[in-house]
């Protein structure tokens, strides 16, 4: 099996516009959210989330810089900060100009959780209130999932394979990973691979407002309002954006002097088999993922300094995937650190796993470790387990073990390694 590393790093979050004003956000426990100014939310179940900054804010996002205007109009906000994010990595990775030969063993992996809600939802509206022959002729292409991968397919003329994952809140990871299989597997040399969403619409807030998955109790403070771990929390907070890496096969990166962030050593996935929304009762699923990832990166546990948890900030899923850790570790939890980048750039859902992946990338680069934010009160099962409360923390990073999970009890855990 060929080895597969990382080479280029590209994002869009609700803490900045490209990859390193995000993390230094992070670091310096910046939260991302706020007030939903997209419409408004008095009446819902919460007014509040982590959008992505217009240009003018201090940590915005300008699409103007990399995404053609034309495709702008016609497409849903995630595949913007797709296109965007993909764009960023190819740059970081000094890949934008590759060879007709190099760009036949190119290709994207690059999905969504949910893709284009909110331009379905207007669409929806234009349909009802004005008729058939009113609605976009773009409607279609403009909100399938696939879309990213294939408008930057088509933007840098990637003709390797072009693949979409649709796995709910674990598609960065699973996007990741079947990538990186398929560079280890020969399918490819290089791969563009992550998530995007964007589903901070009216009925995106509603609907999972009524499946009570927000956050709804901090409406006065919304940047207290995702606190994993914390016996305060009521729910996650939406966020948005993407987060894009560049795989490449090592001796090829190594040959051309790549930058190289890190190796993928481990892909693990599994399925609940118990409940569409809740994660099984004693996190069997979640266990299983993360031993496949570590056992496949011939590690030991004692070898993962960190890990970036899904750490949502709902009290059921908090508490299992820690009860998860505690039981594959052991003894071995004691020199780790583990935190949740959720509590200040929200849940990305698709983009999550993604956008997570390169923290952890970040954090072997750097040796640091981003905080937990709002961990005032924890839970007791949090005893003896360093979840880095509210400021972040230097510490020796090696390895790191990356986990998303998703409605219908999907599970993807990465582990990566520094060289």
């Amino acid at each position: 099996m060929r080895r597969v590393v990382v080479t280029g790093l590209g994002m869009v979050s609700p803490l900045g516009g490209d990859v390193e004003t995000s993390w230094d956000n992070i670091i310096a426990a910046r939260s991302g959210a706020a007030t939903i100014t997209r419409f408004d939310a008095t009446d819902f179940h919460t007014n509040y989330a982590c959008e992505v900054k217009p240009a003018d804010h201090e940590y915005g996002f300008d699409a103007n810089k990399r995404v053609d205007h034309k495709v702008q109009r016609q497409v849903d906000p995630f595949i913007v900060f797709g296109i965007d994010a993909a764009s960023q990595a190819l740059e970081d990775a000094g890949l934008t100009d590759m060879s007709e030969e190099e760009r036949l063993r190119a290709g994207c992996s690059i999905g969504s959780g949910i893709g284009g809600l909110p331009g379905i939802e207007s669409e929806s509206l234009v349909l009802e209130h004005k008729g058939p022959k009113r609605v976009s002729p773009h409607f279609v292409h403009g909100r399938l999932i696939n879309l990213i991968s294939g408008q930057v397919g088509i933007k840098y003329g990637l003709m390797g394979p072009n693949h979409a994952v649709v796995t709910a809140c674990a598609t960065g990871v699973h996007s990741i990973g079947d990538a990186a299989r398929m560079i280890a597997m020969d399918d490819a040399d290089v791969m563009l691979a992550g998530g995007a969403e964007s589903a901070i619409c009216p009925i995106g807030i509603a609907g999972f407002g009524q499946a009570r998955a927000l956050s709804t109790g901090f409406r006065d403070d919304p940047t207290r309002g995702s606190r994993p771990y914390d016996k305060d929390r009521d729910g996650f907070v939406m966020g948005e954006g993407a987060g894009v890496v560049v795989l490449e096969e090592y001796e090829r990166a190594k040959a051309r002097g790549a930058k190289i962030y890190g190796e993928i050593l481990g892909y693990g996935l599994s399925g609940d088999a118990y409940h569409v929304t809740a994660p099984h009762p004693e996190g069997a699923g979640a266990y299983r993922s993360m031993e496949m990832a570590i056992r496949k990166s011939g590690l030991s546990l004692a070898d993962i300094d960190y890990v970036n948890a899904h750490g949502t900030s709902t009290p059921l899923g908090d508490e299992l995937e820690l009860g998860a850790v505690r039981r594959l570790f052991g003894s071995a939890i004691e020199s780790m650190s583990m935190s949740s980048t959720k509590s200040a750039i929200g849940h990305l859902l698709g983009g999550a796993g993604a956008v997570e992946t390169i923290f952890c990338l970040l954090a072997m680069r750097d040796q640091i470790v981003p905080p937990t934010l709002n961990l005032d009160n924890p839970s007791d099962s949090c005893a003896g387990v360093d979840l880095v409360p509210h400021v972040a923390k230097q510490r020796k990073v090696r390895a790191v073990l990356n986990n998303s999970f998703g409605f219908g009890g999907t599970n993807a855990s990465l582990v990566l390694k520094a060289i």
